[in-house]
């Protein structure tokens, strides 16, 4: 193994506040969205289908420039990592291994993210990169970024159809984290966490793993 990639929304970041700022931004209770979350992520469906269950119409870049407008944009802060993340990508890069940041994300979290000095050596989002996950051109892309070939980098994420698929099928390795929505409710499904090379309950499980 020389690269680790990591996704971002709930594999390094806890998404709780956004959705917070999202349903105090549509008019409903956080509870509300946490449900309508929930759902579409019971059906295998985008996250992104729970704004669209309180609004059909709405323009997701247009709303997100709104929020900007408003003062309330998007943001990642320290608060936001879950507790294991800096202690993580530090012990595998202590290992010689080459750690890199890659998910759906907008620009402006990718701005969020390295602000943060992370102990990463690149960070990329998919609006940067103009392709987003599960489009085998995200891997594609990926695979040109980080070093080493397909079988050298490791994918890690919660997301079996984003992630462990899609990066499978590139020909990485992969690890499916239990946490987050997808994480849990996925982690014993055949093309879920039971399809990645690796299962894991924390981020500061893989140093050891790849030692």
């Amino acid at each position: 193994m020389i690269s680790v990639v990591f996704d971002v929304g709930e594999t390094l970041v806890d998404d709780t506040r956004e959705w917070r700022a999202w349903a105090e931004w549509l008019g409903v209770r956080p509870h509300t969205m946490s449900a309508l979350v929930g759902a579409v992520v019971s059906q295998g469906r985008d996250n992104a289908d729970a704004l669209r269950l309180i609004r059909p119409r709405i323009d997701l870049a247009a709303e997100r420039q709104a929020r900007i407008a408003a003062g309330c944009g998007e943001q990642i802060i320290e608060a936001d990592l879950y507790g294991d993340v800096r202690q993580a990508l530090a012990g595998l890069r202590a290992q010689g291994l080459w750690v890199g940041i890659a998910g759906n994300q907008t620009s402006r979290a990718g701005d969020c993210l390295r602000a943060l000095n992370l102990p990463a050596d690149a960070i990329a989002t998919s609006q940067e990169w103009g392709v987003a996950k599960p489009d085998p051109a995200f891997y594609a892309r990926l695979i040109e970024w980080a070093p080493g070939a397909p079988n050298e980098i490791l994918y890690v994420g919660d997301h079996p159809a984003n992630d462990i698929g899609p990066a499978k099928a590139a020909g990485l390795w992969t690890a499916l984290v239990r946490r987050g929505p997808w994480g849990y409710l996925w982690a014993d499904d055949p093309a879920g966490g039971r399809s990645a090379d690796w299962l894991v309950d924390q981020l500061i499980d893989l140093p050891a793993l790849l030692r």
